[in-house]
């Protein structure tokens, strides 16, 4: 892996431009799965399935490493829950629900059909108690419960969690409800029932833990995670299974090994055994034929740039997020990021401010280009400094 840094012949404000342009972009970088460019595709061919769909997804880079009709509207069945959880686990981030809360329990939610984990009606179960119920027994009536509390009505949560689905950038995603009942207006797709799971990895890793206990006891009733590869591989730590006669056996499973995460989404297959024993498949392909490296840490100072007239002479510069790239095994040695960084600035300099890009590369063809910004904050210096400054940058 090679590092190096150029002055780019080009004025400031052309490159202040373009980096703002890429930050903007920057925050989104997950919010699609896209192709992977093809330097860094493997030679190896994804497994043969007989899953309706598929998709395979490195969660690091958004990059899809293998799909098949990845974009067909499917009927998500219980994977609608994975929103269902997304949605409460915002909801207490942001402090509108605490897992002590008490939730009622209506009669509507006693009475759902499907999957349950056996709540009583007209009591009072903690939300914590419901979203393990909902996660590992994949309970419609604690679905219910929970879209009741949170929105007042099921219908309003469903609103919610289309909310959420614009927001996360889903293409082919609609709900009607929260367990994932059939529906003719609800749908999805292998594509965003995995940017639903990555979502959730990447915004709520204390609650994502759920995902991977086998068993969970409610009213005296001990029912095990149907997500069957817990069981057969250390490597898996989630995510969620689906079945209704018209939909499938449907599975989204996450495994993590070596710094590489791989979330593999499989629908329409025969039955419980078939759709672990593809994603398992899809899963070990990845691992298989491709590797993760990190190349830059989050607010790590990877160039200085020299700063006149500010309090300080120079000014740190990273990436915001940490930059990861995915290639063939045994690719990584040809990797090559290039710092593209002006001489200098001219205070102030905010924190946060996109002062230049990085380049990756692999074998001399580009990957990706992200913003590299400032990592900490240049005032003014004084008037002396600025005045001093003003002279040295006559023989700039």
């Amino acid at each position: 892996m090679k590092y190096e840094a150029h002055v780019p012949p080009m004025f400031i404000t052309v490159i202040r431009l373009l980096t703002i342009f890429l930050l903007l972009l920057s925050p989104f970088q997950h919010a699609h799965a896209g192709a992977m460019p093809d330097p860094v595709k493997s030679s190896l061919p994804p497994p043969a399935l007989t899953a309706k769909s598929w998709l395979l997804l490195d969660y690091n880079t958004g990059w899809v490493l293998g799909e098949k009709e990845g974009d067909m509207r499917i009927e998500p069945a219980s994977l609608s829950k994975l929103m269902t959880a997304y949605v409460v686990f915002r909801q207490i981030s942001k402090g509108a629900l605490k897992l002590d809360d008490q939730v009622h329990i209506s009669k509507k939610a006693w009475r759902t059909e499907g999957s349950r984990m056996f709540v009583e009606v007209n009591t009072q179960v903690p939300v914590k108690e419901l979203m393990q119920g909902l996660i590992i027994q994949s309970g419609n009536d604690a679905a219910v419960a929970l879209a009741e509390h949170v929105a007042g009505t099921e219908e309003a949560f469903a609103a919610l969690m289309n909310e959420h689905a614009r927001r996360l950038g889903l293409r082919e995603t609609q709900f009607r409800n929260a367990a994932g009942l059939p529906d003719p207006e609800h749908y999805s797709s292998a594509r965003d029932v995995s940017l639903i799971a990555a979502a959730i990895i990447r915004e709520f890793p204390e609650f994502y833990k759920w995902y991977s206990v086998r068993e969970y006891t409610y009213n005296d009733i001990t029912q095990q995670n149907r997500n069957i590869l817990l069981w057969r591989d250390q490597s898996v730590d989630g995510v969620k299974t689906g079945y209704t006669s018209a939909a499938g056996y449907c599975l989204v499973g996450s495994a993590s090994k070596d710094g590489m995460r791989l979330i593999a989404t499989v629908t329409g297959t025969d039955s419980k055994k078939q759709r672990a024993k593809e994603v398992h498949a899809l899963l070990k392909y990845g691992f298989a034929s491709y590797e993760t490296k990190k190349l830059f840490d989050a607010g790590a100072a990877t160039a200085q740039v020299k700063v006149f007239k500010g309090e300080t002479a120079d000014v740190p510069l990273g990436v915001t997020e940490p930059l990861f790239v995915t290639v063939p095994r045994g690719k990584a040695a040809g990797l090559q990021a290039d710092l593209n960084v002006p001489e200098s600035f001219i205070a102030p300099v905010d924190s946060g401010q996109a002062l230049g890009t990085v380049k990756v590369s692999l074998a001399g063809e580009e990957l990706m280009q992200r913003p590299l910004v400032a990592l900490a904050a240049v005032p003014e210096g004084s008037w002396w400094q600025r005045a001093i400054d003003t002279v040295l940058l006559w023989f700039e």
